[in-house]
């Protein structure tokens, strides 16, 4: 048999050679000083000798690095420093590339050069680089786990708990992920704590990041991924075992108790403690108190819908309800984008805000990504002792809306194409009773670039044809008048009723409903943070609702007529898709022509169904 080589060690190939070792050496010490030291520094230290390193020309002097990455001004300083004291040691003819003999290799860290606790700490790293398995002396990366009762914790747990459910749809929705998760987590999911801004929801990045959560669709689903499943299952398990060692725990108490109470009676009674009976009785009385459901202003409705129905619970757990404002505990606030304060006609718009404030109404001035004011209903919430703030109310949206038009601005959005698009996200936002407030511009309205004939009719139109309430004023003094009037009759009409806070996304669009054999009437409302995030302007759209804006964009073709046809090709490949299947051109023109549209359930027509073949099927450009 042959003999067998010998194992090679180490790299195959020898690492180049740095051709300037002095400055690597210097530049080492330094490194290996502030570490020793435990400096920040340490780290720019290491990424200039990362760049010398990979630096193959040789360096006359310190100033020539400063085209190196990670060399300042004041690592070159410092160099230049080390340099002129080596040439007075070494004569003006020292070699500065070369090192003398016998001296450490630099870059690296050198036992006999270290401090006695950096000995320890390099001897034990040799150790686990020996006794590391087959890892090459490489370090092995820390799995991710989150914290228990933090955010990631929380969410892997509750998305794992809610797959196990028989007949569960596989994912969640935020709002109640957030409400299911809060349960298992210490801190908020929706309000940062003092001095940060960071909540507990902040984790679910991290979640995503690491390929354990799958965010998908529009509202987002949050669901798990292969790991994320794998990891919350080790999560679940290990929450078990915890509950196990309680129970465990309890049970030997348990029987302590009972061997103290047999005990008793063989020897008969002790000494009687006459304090601590009281002292059992209050810590009773405390268990109840907390045990007890007492209704708080702002209380979770367990074992309701958020319609107030009875629903069943599965495998044992407690379904969410949503969050209750009760009579009296809670203000009407009159909403201002901060658009109607800010740019344009600072005057005109102060004004406003001078009426409203001369008229004695509540308002906050904020961003609004729709609508120009809106009302909410704010928790009164008593401020904390020692803290600065007072705790944020939980705030609920009414159910009214207004978009203000001043004449000139009606004439510019609807020529860019705005005044449309406002109207179909006026629709869409979730609240039910929307209002055009239109300004009249008396005479300027003859010096607009589209005749007043044409702005009046669009003005019709928006009530008509779109159902909106619009309402008419002639000066910003007369729109603070009806936003006051308005802010005053919600407060009368809202001052008796509890609010229901509901999502959209679980239930969709509601109107007011009447409790049923109660004289208190509730409210289903949504509240302001998933209001304004459902209305973002900006944000990613499905397929679906690109589609019915190019539908929108064609002349005829409003909101209700684009809704009829996604409801029966909801994407552009299920239109050219029915296209394909038509036999010959004329029923190909004439595909959407018998699609009913609106209240009044009339057909699209032939004309508009020809429109809409035209522009999807003609090969080239559109005459």
């Amino acid at each position: 048999m042959p003999s067998s080589e010998p194992v090679r060690l180490g790299r195959k190939r020898a690492l180049p050679v740095c051709p300037n070792p002095l400055f690597l050496k210097w530049l080492t010490e330094l490194r290996d000083e502030a570490k020793e030291k435990g400096l920040k520094i340490q780290h720019t230290y290491q990424k200039a000798i990362s760049s010398l390193n990979k630096y193959p020309l040789p360096l006359q002097n310190a100033k020539e690095a400063k085209i190196l990455q990670n060399f300042g001004d004041g690592i070159c300083k410092i160099l230049d420093e080390k340099l002129q004291k080596h040439y007075r040691e070494n004569g003006p003819n020292a070699p500065i590339h070369s090192l003398p003999e016998g001296a450490p290799p630099p870059g690296r860290l050198d036992n006999n050069n270290l401090a006695p606790s950096r000995k320890k700490n390099a001897a034990g790293d040799q150790a686990k680089d020996k006794g590391g398995g087959g890892g090459g002396g490489r370090k092995k990366k820390r799995e991710y786990v989150p914290q228990k009762r933090s955010g990631g914790y929380a969410v892997l747990l509750t998305l794992y708990r809610q797959s196990q459910i028989p007949g569960s749809k596989g994912f969640m929705f935020k709002m109640e992920l957030q409400a299911e998760a809060q349960l298992l987590c210490d801190k908020s999911f929706t309000a940062p704590d003092l001095g940060s801004k960071y909540t507990a929801w902040s984790s679910v990045t991290t979640l995503i990041q690491k390929n354990l959560l799958l965010k998908t669709h529009n509202p987002a689903r949050y669901s798990l991924t292969d790991e994320g499943l794998a990891l919350a299952e080790r999560l679940e398990s290990a929450e078990l075992e915890n509950k196990g060692d309680e129970v465990r725990s309890e049970g030997a108490k348990e029987e302590e108790k009972e061997e103290e109470e047999e005990e008793e009676e063989e020897n008969g009674p002790g000494v009687v403690d006459l304090t601590a009976s009281d002292d059992e009785e209050e810590e009773e009385e405390k268990e109840g108190e907390r045990a007890s459901p007492v209704e708080s202003p702002l209380t979770e409705t367990e074992g309701t819908s958020l319609s107030g129905k009875p629903q069943s619970s599965a495998s044992g757990r407690t379904p969410t309800g949503g969050s209750r404002l009760l009579p009296g505990t809670y203000e009407i606030i009159l909403c201002v984008d901060f658009i109607e304060t800010t740019g344009g006609s600072h005057h005109r718009k102060q004004e406003l805000v001078k009426e409203l404030q001369r008229n004695g109404v509540s308002f906050d001035v904020r961003k609004l990504n729709v609508g120009d004011f809106l009302w909410v209903a704010r928790e009164k919430v008593a401020p904390v002792p020692g803290q600065l703030r007072a705790p944020a109310g939980r705030e609920l949206v009414l159910d009214y809306i207004i978009e203000r038009k001043r004449m000139d601005d009606l004439c510019g959005s609807i020529i860019d194409g705005r005044f449309r698009e406002q109207k179909f996200r006026l629709k869409r936002c979730g609240l039910r009773r929307p209002v055009y407030l239109v300004e009249e511009c008396g005479k300027a309205a003859s010096h607009l670039s589209l005749p007043e004939a044409t702005l009046q009719q669009a003005i019709v139109n928006t009530q008509v044809v779109d159902g909106f309430f619009v309402k008419r004023v002639q000066d910003v003094r007369e729109s603070a008048a009806y936003l006051t009037v308005m802010t005053r009759y919600l407060t009368k009409l809202y001052q008796n009723r509890t609010l229901i806070c509901r999502s959209r996304e679980l239930e969709g669009d509601r109107g007011i409903e009447e409790e049923e054999g109660g004289g208190n009437p509730s409210c289903s409302l949504i509240s302001f943070a998933e209001f304004n995030h459902g209305a973002v302007k900006n944000k990613c759209q499905t397929v679906k609702e690109v589609f019915a804006r190019q539908l929108m964009q064609i002349s005829g073709l409003s909101g209700d007529k684009a809704a009829a046809i996604l409801e029966h090709h909801s994407t552009p490949h299920s239109l050219l898709a029915a296209y394909d299947r038509c036999r010959s051109e004329a029923e190909k023109e004439k595909l959407l022509s018998s699609i009913r549209y609106g209240k009044l359930n009339r057909n699209l027509g032939p004309a508009l169904s020809r429109t809409v073949y035209q522009l999807y099927c003609t090969g080239g450009a559109l005459s």
